[in-house]
């Protein structure tokens, strides 16, 4: 990166140990070494995001040209692109087929089990509570129901 020979560095190692002495020497070095490792390491992110960004351009590129073809007669290079994004799409779907469907509809009848107790607490208590808790109860099935029916569009998605 510099060109810095061998007699230049031993000059700088001089002046620095008669500069900044023995003790504190060292520790200018250990410091200089971690601004020097930052900074690589920083270059380092810098050019594998900007690697990242534009294989993803490339990718996109090729699939816009692919569907202008109506994915048929693909050139070599489009076709890897849309079969790597296959496999990204398939590696991302991959953590939600694992779901257990028998832990699926546990967590639904739970679920469904606790709205009916809270609804049985409902019918023990006065006139006037009932009218409130009533629409509370709704208000909760109706939340209970919406989740139920979210997580059962998902599984069935999933699948």
């Amino acid at each position: 990166m510099f060109d810095i020979g061998f007699w230049e560095l031993t000059i700088i190692g001089i002046m620095g140990l008669v500069v900044l002495g023995p003790e504190r020497l060292p520790v200018a070095i250990r410091t200089i070494k971690g601004w020097v490792t930052g900074v690589r390491k920083f270059s380092d992110s810098v050019k594998s995001e900007l690697t990242e960004e534009l294989r993803i351009h490339e990718l996109h590129d090729n699939l816009k040209k692919a569907e202008q073809a109506d994915m048929a007669n693909l050139s070599p290079e489009v076709a890897e692109s849309v079969k790597s994004l296959k496999e990204a799409a398939a590696m991302v779907n991959e953590p939600f087929k694992s779901i257990n469907q028998n832990s699926m509809d546990s967590f639904i009848s739970d679920s469904l089990a606790s709205q009916s107790t809270s609804e049985k607490s409902v019918s023990s208590e006065s006139e006037s509570d009932i009218q409130t808790s009533d629409t509370q109860d709704i208000d909760t099935s109706v939340n209970a129901q919406k989740q139920t029916s979210k997580i059962e569009q998902e599984v069935k998605q999933n699948k």
